[in-house]
């Protein structure tokens, strides 16, 4: 055997042997404890997401509310989770801008929606803030010609639904890390 092969089978082994003691420190992040410590499904099960505090009868106050439902969902799989030990306060605005005008009619037919939220997680008993963040979703998104009244209305409601789903994934995606690791 050559010593080209030799060092070639040398580095596999070293490969191999690395990748046996790390084997063991990986754990899926939603998997059950076995040790009777509660896993991660239980802990996000514990968030609260109270109404988002928007004028009633707003474009906004639909936004918070599909956001929450969407968080509530990954969360909780359903509309309640458990009895709740942590509180999730969350604020945002929302922006709208054209991206392309149609110079025939001087009307947008791209447009840009973006949602920029603020996230505090707050511990009930204590009420002292665990961990706090901010997060962003732009969405772009045509608009049809500038007869189509009912679809351009369709196009940005859709644009808001899609942003308010993705700021969902994100706090859920942080929560589970925080809960997972501590930070």
């Amino acid at each position: 055997m050559s010593s080209a092969k030799l060092r070639l089978a040398a580095r596999l082994a070293a490969v191999v042997a690395l990748a046996a003691l790390t084997a063991g420190c990986f754990q899926p992040m939603y998997a059950e404890h076995r040790d009777g410590s509660p896993d991660l499904r239980d802990k996000l099960a514990t968030v609260d997401v109270p109404p988002v505090d928007k004028p009633n009868a707003s474009r906004e106050a639909r936004v918070g509310v599909a956001i929450r439902n969407a968080l509530a969902f990954k969360l909780y799989g359903n509309a309640t989770g458990a009895p709740p030990l942590y509180r999730l306060v969350l604020r945002f605005t929302t922006t709208r801008s054209s991206l392309m005008i149609d110079v025939n009619t001087g009307l947008p037919t791209s447009e840009n929606y973006g949602i920029d939220a603020q996230y505090n997680l707050v511990e009930i008993a204590t009420n002292k803030s665990l961990m706090t963040g901010s997060t962003f979703s732009r969405v772009s998104y045509d608009m049809p010609g500038s007869y189509q009244r009912f679809a351009r209305s369709r196009a940005f409601r859709d644009a808001e639904d899609r942003a308010a789903d993705e700021i969902a994934e994100n706090i859920n995606t942080r929560l589970a890390a925080y809960f997972t690791a501590g930070t």
